[in-house]
């Protein structure tokens, strides 16, 4: 009953409420990176995979500027990563405008974080599992090491949390987050900014 009905519902109770109340934050927010990185968009939309691997466009704060190299690439994640970009992703203040995705019904607020649509074909039967429910914004595996776990660890966790949803574990989930974000464990892969990329192995 919890996970097919009630959970869609406190989702959608607590995200509308929370829009509602941090508007006037999120706009602030929006503002201070708008003069960071340089005047261009605040937002960073992209295609994730959500339940039943069905694509969606996830929505976060931008918290990297576009800099580039001299032959127009990308420069590495730590080279664009703004001071008040540095400070909005260690308080996880990125992952607001989620709670949009949240509403719509593309994610829920806790489970399997979404991750790239690139990782679908090297995910195994096992792993794959971890899109029998909606992604979330945090999940076992975000208070369980976050980033500084490897994708292997991470996929673990997402499937054992499948197996385990309850409203019990939710809650408990979400009171480690509020922990984990007063703390800031996990920000970033060890060496990394934010976190390696998926091989298929790692």
């Amino acid at each position: 009953m919890y996970k097919q009905y009630i959970k869609r519902i406190i989702d959608f109770s607590l995200s509308l409420s929370a829009l509602i109340l941090l508007g006037w934050f999120i706009i602030i927010v929006a503002l201070l990176l708008y003069i960071a990185n340089g005047r261009s968009s605040v937002f960073f939309v992209q295609e994730r995979p959500g339940i039943n691997a069905r694509i969606f466009k996830l929505i976060k704060f931008k918290t990297m500027n576009d800099k580039v190299d001299d032959e127009g690439n990308l420069l590495p994640d730590k080279d664009r990563l703004t001071s008040v970009g540095r400070v909005i992703r260690s308080l996880s203040i990125d992952e607001l405008p989620q709670l949009i995705n949240v509403l719509k019904g593309d994610m829920s607020l806790i489970g399997p974080r979404p991750l790239l649509v690139k990782y679908l074909p090297l995910y195994t039967k096992e792993q794959m599992r971890r899109h029998e429910v909606r992604p979330g914004i945090t999940g076992w595996a975000q208070v369980n090491g976050r980033n500084a776990i490897t994708h292997t660890q991470k996929f673990k966790y997402d499937v054992w949390y499948v197996d385990h949803l309850t409203f019990g574990l939710d809650v408990k989930i979400l009171f480690m987050t509020i922990k984990k974000v007063f703390k800031r464990e996990g920000i970033s892969a060890e060496g990394q900014a934010t976190i390696a990329a998926f091989d298929g192995t790692n």
